[in-house]
């Protein structure tokens, strides 16, 4: 990574920054620099996330009401290319479109007012379910003498109760009587006003809140029509929107044309200008630069100096690797990205990540299955970057769980054995190139020791490298060449535990493990000052480094125990699927069983596998050499959704 600074005459300012948009190369910084003046582009920035947003919204109502069909694989086709002319043309359209982004949210906005109408007319035809009988409108009041009050009371009364408690001369009925309510009308004397509303209100009487000029029978007729009306405008709405679905490929460009906008005000917001010119800075991966110089110089005045990031700078970092590592830089990246002073751990641990997660699926039938299925993705569709190197990680791993599974001779579990049993009368007795594990699950389980032991040299390895390009070399001794003699020296001895080894490699062992012993204990406590301290000190990391490094082999016995289960799972499948007697019935079942058994077999072992052999990178392998903390490389680009640019080539 270097740093990469450009001066211009201002008048070509706006060329060179959709050029670097266009490039995605250069990260760009802030110039703090009070003799220089700069852009504040808040407003453009806040207007065209507004617009964005408001399209996006009307995109995803347009995606409910209109849902597009598609295809199981379109999730792999990846973003539609572009000409730059031809986005050019479509974004002189970017105010009909917006127009129509409007009418989509406006409709939507109606159909919400809508609804909210129609339920609240719900809502008064069920208050209104109980005075269906009132053949009277809630809004009559009386007559010249009398007058009328329609309520209820929150208990369940009687009419002769009621009318016992009014005055003499007012008269209550019942409209209806529910379980916890009571609603009734009320006639009574206009001179009884005072003294008849006193007694309703000791019973609880509370009078009807909506009341109207029809009856309640009229007035819920009336409220069916209008539901029926806001039902029949909410269609209408809904075609509208419809209609406008067509437009839904125009919706995704103008997100993704204001995106473009957005980022471009955002980053123009961190350059400097004086009044004829414009200062760039930022910074660009060494391999880009000469190309990007002799474009900008060929076609512009320009002034580009680079230079070498310094210490403390801010540095991001852009991981770069062999076609064989690059798939794994995802794994990397979920961790955490190098350090100043880290090296990748992606090539360090590429090779043991393919190989660690075929030996945990370890079915040869289940790696050519994803062995033809991403060759086929990689092959016939435009799959993003990110997509890609998935793609390739899981091509990988498919061949190494093909290699595992032709050794340990399971392909789709014992299939061939079994069809050949159950339907030839013939046996097969292994078809392994090396060893079943369910029959020798010690020696498989030792052999996972064995390969743990390597990956745990191969961290060390890399901190010893680290530490000795970092000019600590004798730390770099001291912190691994101990720690390798002494597992080294109790591998042996661990070993006779579980099966007969050679008693000169038990001897060689004993003496190497004493040998390694003394070193971490003289070596461990090597910064303390004082004799005894460096003693306590040297004891505390031999406990550290037995404990740390035992636990640590043994967690590589998931690769037993993953293995086991998928081989044996896949067996139980097969088990089933010859259950019934009849030879036909046994056919068409164990294609059934075979298709629903070994899909659900492999996808939960797929993931299980993927799971644990990140965690053997994360916790056994990173943890011995590498730090992270490192900031990701972010260009100045396009950072679209739906659509990219066709790419030029200007890094030759």
């Amino acid at each position: 990574m270097q740093k990469i600074e450009i001066i211009a005459l201002s008048e070509d300012s706006k060329r060179i920054i959709e050029r670097l948009q266009r490039r995605q190369i250069v990260e760009l910084c802030n110039i703090s620099d009070d003799s220089l003046v700069e852009y504040n582009t808040s407003y453009f920035v806040s207007l065209f996330e507004k617009e964005k947003s408001k399209t996006e919204q009307a995109l995803e109502i347009i995606n409910t009401v209109a849902p597009e069909k598609v295809g199981l694989l379109d999730s792999f086709k990846g973003k539609r290319a572009i000409e730059k002319h031809a986005f050019g043309k479509k974004a002189s359209e970017y105010e009909h479109i917006l127009d129509q982004a409007e009418e989509v949210l406006a409709s939507h906005k109606k159909i919400a007012e809508l609804k909210a109408h129609a339920a609240k007319c719900s809502l008064s035809i069920d208050m209104l379910s109980s005075w269906l009988s009132l053949d009277v409108a809630t809004a009559f009041s009386g007559t010249r003498e009398t007058a009328m009050l329609f309520g209820s009371i929150p208990e369940s009364m009687t009419a002769d109760y009621i009318n016992e408690q009014l005055p003499a001369g007012a008269y209550a009925e019942v409209v209806e009587g529910l379980k916890q309510q009571t609603n009734i009308a009320v006639i009574f004397l206009k001179e009884q006003k005072e003294e008849c509303q006193k007694a309703l209100s000791e019973m609880g009487f509370s009078s009807v809140s909506d009341v109207s000029e029809l009856t309640p029978k009229e007035k819920t007729e009336e409220l069916k029509a209008e539901i029926a009306d806001c039902e029949k405008e909410i269609e209408l709405c809904k075609k509208e929107i419809e209609k406008l679905s067509v437009n839904r490929r125009d919706f995704e460009f103008l997100i993704d044309y204001l995106a473009v906008r957005e980022e471009k005000y955002e980053q123009i917001s961190k350059l400097a200008m004086t009044r004829e010119t414009v200062i760039i800075s930022g910074y660009i991966p060494e391999k880009y630069a000469a190309g990007l110089i002799r474009e900008l110089e060929a076609k512009f005045s320009v002034a580009i100096s680079l230079t070498d990031t310094a210490e403390d700078d801010d540095t991001p970092v852009l991981l770069e690797n062999s076609k064989f590592s690059e798939p794994v830089e995802g794994i990397t990246e979920m961790y955490a990205l190098p350090g100043k002073k880290d090296l990748d751990p992606t090539p360090v641990m590429s090779f043991f990540y393919y190989l660690f997660f075929g030996m945990m699926l370890s079915d040869a039938g289940y790696g050519v299955v994803m062995v033809i299925f991403t060759a086929i993705a990689l092959k016939k569709f435009n799959l993003e970057t990110k997509m890609r190197k998935t793609m390739k990680m899981f091509l990988y791993c498919g061949i190494s769980t093909v290699f595992w599974g032709a050794l340990f001779g399971s392909w789709f579990g014992d299939i061939a054995q079994v069809v050949a049993r159950e339907f030839f009368g013939k046996t097969i007795k292994t078809t392994a190139l090396w060893f079943e594990p369910l029959d020798n699950p010690i020696k498989l389980l030792l052999f996972s020791f064995a390969l743990g032991i390597c990956h745990l040299f191969l961290g060390l390895g890399a901190n010893f490298y680290n530490l000795w390009r970092q000019g600590k070399k004798w730390d770099a001794v001291c912190e691994v060449i101990p720690v390798y003699i002494t597992i080294l020296g109790v591998a042996p001895i661990a070993a006779g535990i579980l099966v007969s080894v050679p008693a000169i490699l038990t001897k060689i062992g004993g003496y190497m493990a004493i040998v390694g012993v003394v070193l971490v204990v003289l070596t461990a406590g090597r910064t303390s000052k004082s004799f005894i301290m460096r003693i306590f000190g040297g004891l505390y990391g031999l406990y550290n480094m037995a404990t740390g490094y035992l636990s640590d082999i043994l967690s590589y016995s998931r690769l037993l125990a993953l293995g086991l289960a998928t081989g044996s799972i896949a067996s139980v499948i097969n088990l089933i699927g010859t259950m019934p007697s009849n030879p036909v019935v046994k056919a068409i079942m164990l294609i059934v069983v075979f298709i629903i058994g070994h899909v659900a077999n492999l996808g939960i072992n797929l993931l299980g596998a993927y799971v644990h052999t990140d965690r053997l990178q994360f916790v056994e392998l990173f943890s011995k050499f590498y730090e992270g903390g490192g900031r990701a490389f972010e260009p100045f680009g396009t950072k679209t959704k739906y659509i990219k640019f066709k790419e030029e080539n200007i890094n030759e």
